[in-house]
This record gives structure tokens, sequence and C-alpha cells, in this order.
């Protein structure tokens, strides 16, 4: 298993420069503000109440997060089960995947290995894509891989949804995700794994649509389980970046 206890390294929102251009080609690709953002994003927020199914990452969120003040290790059996359900709902028990053949159970040690993350993996976010924060990302992505998935079995959507649901702090590289940002990036920057040449694309991404996603996490709260009213706790940037490429997709616009 990983080494627990992994610590954040420059969590803070320090900007470097990144020789983004090496990465995505000309620069002509740097213009790459889109003006369907709050649209699309209001066609999401339509499927979205308290009910459905889009509400299981809210749940899982609140659940996983710091200010939860949550026991993980104390009730072991519903941190599971907030995990899996979230999972469920966004289609990690479905087709070939391994899990469908597993019991919640089989997440123990990736519920360990969550509670034992510094609450600063909860800051990260598609703002703070520094080279520190990158590389703590993709330790993480490896080590939940390490723990979760069997060798030689495919990780990117399982893992990135986990990191979305759980932390916030990456969009779930789904196919939706894919399509719609290879599409964006016309190709110049791929998506077929997490790495540092997309994360830094995302955050290229985030900057040339900064003021819209900004609204919409800033307006956009989870919703309590219990109330069904909204939380104190603002969606996170990818997760805003997340419901685009998905729905963009998903809309086929």
């Amino acid at each position: 298993m990983a080494v627990a206890g992994r610590t954040c390294a420059g969590v803070s929102v320090r900007r470097k420069a990144i020789a983004l251009c090496a990465f995505i080609g000309s620069e002509d690709y740097l213009n790459l503000e889109q003006n369907d953002i709050k649209a699309l994003i209001s066609k999401f927020e339509e499927k979205h109440d308290s009910y459905g199914r889009y509400a299981s990452f809210d749940y899982c969120y609140n659940y996983f997060h710091p200010s939860s003040g949550n026991d993980l290790l104390g009730d072991m059996e519903k941190s599971c089960l907030a995990l899996g359900f979230y999972l469920a709902s966004w289609g990690m028990f479905r087709g070939s995947s391994f899990i469908l053949e597993k019991s919640a159970k089989n997440f123990e040690n990736l519920i360990v290995y969550i509670a034992s993350q510094d609450s600063c993996a909860w800051s990260i976010d598609v703002d703070s894509y520094t080279s520190e924060n990158i590389e703590f990302l993709l330790g993480q992505y490896n080590e939940i891989r390490t723990i979760l998935v069997p060798q030689n079995t495919s990780h990117l959507t399982l893992v990135t949804k986990i990191m979305l649901g759980v932390f916030g702090s990456v969009p779930a590289y789904d196919r939706f995700f894919k399509k719609t940002f290879g599409s964006v990036f016309k190709g110049e920057c791929g998506f077929s794994s997490l790495n540092t040449k997309s994360l830094y694309c995302l955050s290229q991404f985030y900057q040339s649509n900064k003021l819209v996603i900004d609204q919409v996490s800033s307006n956009r709260a989870t919703v309590n389980f219990s109330s069904g009213v909204a939380t104190k706790l603002p969606y996170t940037k990818a997760k805003v970046v997340d419901m685009y490429g998905f729905t963009k997709a998903l809309t086929g616009t």
C-alpha cells in the first residue's frame, strides 16, 4: 500500500511561469475562452436536485471534507458506502468494471488512505496547479490506483472520479470530459492520462475563463443530505470545469 500521510507542497496559489506553448503548440491555442460555459452549466443545474444522481457528488464531497468532522475510520461502513454510492451514481459499477464484482468493503484500505491525508489535500484546485501541486496530484493518483485497482486494469476514469468526489481537486477524465477538452485543445493536449501536460492545459483553460468559472463556483454550494438545502461548501473550480466538459459532450453542443 502507498505510504500514508502524504503532505502537500506549495498548496498556496503561487503563480509560476508555465511554458505552456511548449505543451500545446503555437500561441494560437492559448485563446481558450469559451462563450457557452454559463449556458451549459445551467443545463447541468436543471437536473440537479437533492434526489437526483448529480447530488451524489455533493454528498460524497460533504462527507469526506475535513470541515464535516466525520470520523472516517470510526464509521468505516458508512465511509465505504458514501464513496461507493457516489461511484455507482456516476457509472463505475457497470459493464466490465472490476468493482462491479466487489462489495463496499473493498474500499476499506482506500478510506484509511483518505483519512491519512492532510487537510491541505482539499485546498488544491485548478486555480492552483503549480508544479508542486501537480506533482502532489500525480502522486496521489498513483497511490489511489495502487491501493484500489488491480494490475493491468483500466483506472483513469475511476481514480479521477474518486479524486473529484473526495477532494474536488481534478475533473473526472471520463469519455465525455475527454471528448470536450480534446476538441477545445484541438488534439494538441490529450486527456488519455492524468499527467503534467493535461493538468497544465486545464490550468490554462481556467485562466482563459477565470471570471465565469469563479462566478459559478462562488454561487454554487453543495447540498446538505439531511435538509436538502445549500451548505457553506462551494463547488470547487475543478468541479465546474468537470460540469462543463461533461455537459457539453452529453448535449452534443
